[in-house]
């Protein structure tokens, strides 16, 4: 493994069927050594087949990258857990490095102000695809590939803006997304060997943003959505994802930051 590649890798993308996942997977398979395999997650077969698909006619897929893919709602108890029995499989000891980038998210109802939450079932069911999934599936990976000489592991938060700044109406992602990076936080000084990231990609031109930029109740936010559109501040997902894997490939971060784009 050297400054020029990631090694010979198992690496586990959730949400990789669209938007920064997507990117993150193509990225990815241009960094790590052949003989990797990237294990790829999301709700949508199709797209995740055609990603496959597109990978295995690639120079990586062509040199010996393997993709796999798992269909699988995370929101639900069997989701993380049959992602990581795939990476179990997919697994082979002349691997080097695993890493985990933990993308897969939701919106919620952005239509709404925090006094409007009244239905506990609303709430557990967003927390339950956005925040347990999460560590459930961290915590699943790390159990599964100890510490072990040889071994590097490197866990990453797709986080946001969200995270350490409120927006009006979007109680739910805000605080889904503040919990996942203060887990992170937690993890990096629990697991010194492991290597922690938070990186917020910036506002990027995917379906969650488009989401937001027709739902988002707060006027003002939503003017700020639709400014960023009008006015070409959006961020590809892309170059968001190559200042993401350049950091990985540098490997200087403190374990646990959280990494804006518009800070590299």
């Amino acid at each position: 493994m050297s400054s020029a590649d990631l090694g010979r890798a198992l690496c586990i993308i959730t949400g990789a069927s669209r938007g920064f996942g997507r990117t993150v997977a193509l990225q990815m398979s241009r960094l790590v050594k052949p003989g990797s395999t990237l294990v790829l997650a999301a709700r949508s077969g199709d797209d995740l087949r055609a990603l496959q698909v597109e990978l295995s006619g690639s120079e990586a897929g062509r040199a010996g990258l393997k993709a796999v893919c798992v269909v699988a709602d995370l929101g639900q108890k069997e989701g993380p857990e049959s992602v990581v029995k795939a990476a179990a499989g997919a697994f082979s000891e002349d691997m080097e490095h695993i890493i985990l980038i933990n993308n897969a998210a939701s919106l919620g109802d952005v239509s709404r102000f925090a006094k409007d939450f009244t239905n506990m079932a609303d709430i557990d069911s967003y927390l339950s695809f956005n925040v347990s999934s999460f560590l459930c599936l961290t915590a699943g990976t790390l159990q599964r590939f100890p510490q072990r000489p040889g071994l590097k592991r490197t866990v990453v938060n797709v986080s946001s803006l969200c995270a350490v700044q409120p927006f009006s109406s979007w109680v739910l992602y805000c605080s889904g997304k503040a919990a996942r990076h203060m887990m992170f936080r937690v993890l990096a000084q629990e697991e010194p060997d492991l290597r922690v990231l938070n990186y917020s990609p910036g506002p990027m031109a995917t379906a969650m943003l488009e989401e937001g930029r027709s739902r988002t109740g707060d006027p003002g936010l939503k003017t700020l959505i639709s400014d960023l559109y009008s006015d070409g501040k959006l961020v590809t997902c892309e170059d968001s994802c190559a200042k993401m894997m350049k950091l990985l490939l540098e490997d200087k971060y403190k374990s646990g930051d959280h990494i804006d784009v518009f800070d590299l």
